[in-house]
């Protein structure tokens, strides 16, 4: 499931924020690379997280950060944030991504990782043999590369009206 969210949610949340910007390949790139960043963020936090405390603190933990992160659901650009700069946009279009989407993102991005090596120290029978935890999550980043063009996209459009808070994500069916 969180590599289904992950895949799902990187154009839903691009596609968000190109009315500030337009469309421009620099956009999109730069989007990439805060998604890669973010992705390297959460496997590095998972490894420290695992390597620091036992597994059922380091689940504690992420169930906590977890929580946390739900908090700035549902997703939306960052109220905050008004008309970009005309230097520097690169910058400020990380800075929009970080605070907009960085934290659930991040947390997402550790829990496949972060179950793979609790299923690995679990002493279950297949536990050796963790590698079917990644081919779901590569089913699931499959799936979700499927769905967005084919089902997500054509379904709902997203508009970029904050709401109650900083963060919104109106999905209005067509």
């Amino acid at each position: 499931m969180s590599a289904l969210l992950l895949f799902a949610v990187q154009p839903m949340f691009t596609k968000m924020v190109l009315p500030k910007l337009g469309g421009a390949p620099a956009i999109w790139s730069v989007a990439m690379v805060f998604f890669q960043a973010a992705l390297l963020l959460g496997y590095a936090y998972a490894h420290w997280l695992t390597k620091l405390f036992a597994p059922r603190q380091s689940a504690l933990i992420h169930l906590g950060l977890l929580g946390l992160a739900a908090l700035s659901l549902p997703l939306g650009i960052a109220g905050n944030f008004g008309t970009p700069p005309s230097q520097n946009i690169e910058i400020w279009l990380l800075s929009l991504f970080a605070v907009s989407i960085g934290l659930p993102f991040t947390a997402l991005a550790a829990s496949a990782p972060l179950l793979q090596r609790w299923f690995a120290e679990s002493g279950h029978e297949r536990a050796g043999n963790p590698y079917v935890l990644y081919a779901a999550s590569n089913l699931g980043s499959f799936a979700a590369l499927l769905a967005y063009p084919t089902l997500i996209e054509p379904l709902l459009t997203f508009a970029r009206r904050p709401r109650h808070g900083p963060r919104a994500l109106h999905c209005l069916q067509s």
